[in-house]
């Protein structure tokens, strides 16, 4: 979760109460709104909202653009004015990480492929899981580069970026936390099955490490550990 401090801070930005009403008020319009509207629907000084406005704008939470609202042109027509709606940005936290969206276009994108193809659903998400984890894999090598560290030490970073929250312990790394917990407690072995698609496409991307099933509470069902035989260098993705 790179973006955390980020989305964080996007967030607890609507904790301040004139903040937080000014954010509903735009976001409840169907047109962008000017700060003197702003300032006069909620009740407080024109200064108050513009500095108030401008933060939710530099947080991320809202967008701006620049119209003359007499809808003049020309030469004394005035300057445009600025105005503000919601962003297109989706912003969310959830603690500890989830990866509910993922999930989502896997399973979009598996049922698609199935009413295309015939293919069984649960073999269709099999393959875009693994699909998916072989772009992570790819995208993790080209990211690396020859940095030092390892093929352990990549996977885990990906791995930690997504909110699984590796911890080496002894010869294995446990992943103490499931992005897609309310999923499996409710589907787990559709879910597992998934997940263990796209780790295991992930890791044999980047070679070197290799990855199994040992289901616990309390942690994600599956388990990393170094190749007993190390390959020098990227293993051939799979199927």
């Amino acid at each position: 979760m790179t973006d955390f401090p980020e989305r964080v801070a996007g967030i607890g930005a609507l904790a301040e109460p004139v903040r937080r009403e000014l954010y509903f008020y735009v976001c409840a319009q169907r047109h962008a709104v000017s700060r003197d509207e702003a300032a006069e629907a909620i009740g407080v000084p024109l200064h108050k909202a513009k500095f108030h406005l401008d933060k939710l704008e530099a947080e991320g939470l809202l967008q701006t653009e620049f119209a003359r609202l007499s809808g003049k042109t020309g030469p004394g027509a005035g300057r445009p004015s600025k105005l503000y709606r919601r962003t297109s940005q989706d912003i969310a936290v959830s603690l500890p990480g989830r990866e509910y969206e993922l999930a989502g276009r896997l399973m979009a994108d598996a049922i698609d492929q199935s009413t295309t193809t015939g293919v069984p659903v649960l073999e269709a998400l099999n393959r875009v899981a693994a699909a998916r984890g072989r772009d992570m894999g790819e995208a993790a090598l080209a990211k690396a580069g020859n940095q030092p560290g390892g093929s352990m030490k990549l996977a885990c970073n990906v791995l930690a970026e997504h909110g699984y929250e590796p911890h080496e312990e002894g010869s294995q790394v446990l992943l103490t936390n499931c992005p897609f917990h309310s999923l499996s407690a409710t589907h787990t072995d559709m879910v597992c099955g998934m997940n263990l698609s796209l780790i295991d496409a992930l890791v044999d991307t980047i070679g070197n490490v290799e990855c199994h099933l040992d289901p616990a509470a309390e942690r994600c069902c599956v388990v990393l550990e170094r190749s007993a035989v190390s390959s020098p260098g990227r293993r051939a993705p799979r199927g």
